[in-house]
């Protein structure tokens, strides 16, 4: 039987000429005008679609492209980690949503204007856009699954496609064919696209209200004291707070406004404590275990934030230790088995000077003790991150001895996986947990004895994840976003 779908014309909007630039707000201006017209032809055509039936074409649209080409093997500044490319030559990367990465287009631009003096060149690239990303900007349209339309979708328009939606080139693996350019940024449009998805179904917020510092924590307690500490903040017109959005996108700009009952609890529960610029918090329960460690911030991480810490519940392995004690990650040991394939476990996770710094000051600052007396309540070394939750059950003579030939002095099930996963995407990471439990000394986590500590000791580690975040909002981008996390040959954009 013939093959009637490849013999349909393709339908697309008229492409452009390249334009060039050296003006980073004139750029992006040109990538919303280049983004936008795709969206708008593949929406209205698919709305006619859907309502008159198979149009007896093929419409397709494309990605907007940044592209810039050096000449010159000149050295730019040894200090900077990121804004500049690695040697001549050509260097691409597919754009989209634009308007909401403007700030982020604008700066990278604008660094690579300075450190090659070369224009960028802006025009339509050679992928499409799937109809399902360009339809998103659309709040009152959805793609119907399969079948349910009178037509097969994919014979008419393009469909996302996981053979081209990877992470190659954060893995290192990508590799340019013959006459191609190489990478300019980290992620392809469509790899952006399809995380922005997934982060609306699995937080059940906007990608756009996430900011540019992450707290992952495991427990659902810490949400309350979120809450409340954004209240306060919003009361006070000095704090640079401007709102707070829950579940279902619900926002409040001020401390005495009711936020209504989510009619369901995403499997991610998030929150915004939103400043300008994208300089405030976001709080995502992750839940337990490495499988949603890895799901969050493989989604996150297309959103190039600033730093990420977990402030979570551990194990505590070291009969010294007493609950509610701190314990702040130096190295992982990575059993957690989920990120294996993407970053074997040979590769070392280093600890970042910055974030240790800003963390053990805000532990000092809430605790009141400095110096050797933070010993008292602070400790520093390996956190183990397993993929069972009742790993205690076990035999023990194995895994415990291989807990004590590492140094580990705490467990749990996400914090490796976060870490190993900012390291991958070139994400500033940390870790400082709070012990709950001390199963291998009879201190098991029970009721009566989960309560209490509870109660006593969320609201003062949350609160030192946050003086932490507000430390590292004030380090300039250089100094956080440092050279330990680049590798031989990086991309140019952060």
């Amino acid at each position: 039987m013939q093959d009637k779908a490849a013999e349909l014309q393709i339908v697309s909007p008229q492409a452009p000429m390249a334009e060039s630039f050296e003006d980073p707000s004139a750029a992006v201006d040109r990538l919303v005008e280049l983004y936008d017209s795709a969206s708008v032809f593949l929406r209205d055509h698919f709305m006619s679609a859907m309502a008159q039936g198979h149009p007896g074409v093929r419409y397709r649209a494309y990605y907007p492209e940044i592209r810039i080409t050096t000449t010159s093997f000149a050295k730019v500044d040894s200090r900077l980690s990121f804004g500049h490319v690695t040697s001549p030559g050509c260097y691409a990367a597919t754009v989209t949503r634009p308007r909401m990465f403007r700030h982020y287009l604008e700066q990278q631009i604008g660094l690579l204007f300075h450190n090659h003096g070369v224009k960028v060149q802006i025009s339509i690239s050679d992928t499409p856009m799937p109809v399902h990303f360009a339809v998103a900007n659309f709040p009152d349209i959805n793609v119907p699954q399969e079948g349910a339309g009178a037509f097969v979708l994919r014979d008419v328009f393009d469909v996302p496609d996981l053979e081209t939606t990877n992470d190659d080139i954060v893995n290192g693996v990508a590799v340019s064919a013959p006459g191609d350019p190489a990478p300019l940024a980290p992620f392809t449009a469509q790899r952006v696209d399809y995380s922005l998805a997934r982060l609306a179904h699995y937080t059940a917020t906007d990608p756009e209200h996430f900011q540019n510092h992450v707290l992952f924590t495991n427990y659902q307690f810490y949400v309350s004291e979120f809450e409340a500490y954004a209240r306060e903040q919003l009361a006070d017109p000095a704090s640079g707070y401007t709102s707070f959005v829950s579940t279902g996108n619900a926002e409040i700009t001020a401390a005495d406004q009711a936020l209504p009952d989510a009619p369901r609890m995403p499997q991610m529960p998030t929150y915004h404590l939103k400043r300008e610029g994208g300089g405030g918090i976001t709080l995502v329960n992750i839940g337990v275990g490495p499988s949603n460690a890895k799901t969050a911030t493989d989604h996150i991480a297309v959103l190039r934030p600033h730093a990420w810490l977990m402030v979570g519940h551990c194990a505590g392995l070291r009969n010294s230790q007493s609950l509610g004690d701190f314990v702040l990650a130096h190295a992982y040991l990575r059993e957690d088995k989920v990120l294996d394939d993407d970053l074997p476990v040979w590769v070392p996770i280093p600890a970042l000077a910055e974030i240790q710094i800003a963390l053990e000051e805000a532990v000092a600052q809430e605790t009141r003790l400095e110096g050797y007396d933070l010993k008292r309540v602070m400790r520093t070394g390996t956190v183990a991150t397993v993929d069972n939750r009742n790993w205690e059950l076990r035999e023990h003579s194995g895994p415990v001895q291989r807990l004590s030939q590492s140094r580990a002095i705490a467990l749990d099930m996400e914090s490796a996986t976060i870490a190993a996963n900012g390291f991958r995407f070139r994400v500033p990471y940390g870790t400082l947990l709070c012990v709950s439990d001390k199963p291998l000394h009879g201190e098991l986590k029970l009721p009566g004895m989960a309560s209490d500590f509870y109660k006593t000791q969320v609201a003062r580690h949350l609160m030192i994840g946050i003086r932490a975040m507000e430390k590292l909002r004030e380090m300039p981008l250089e100094r956080i976003h440092s050279r330990k996390l680049r590798s031989f040959e990086e991309t140019a954009f952060l």
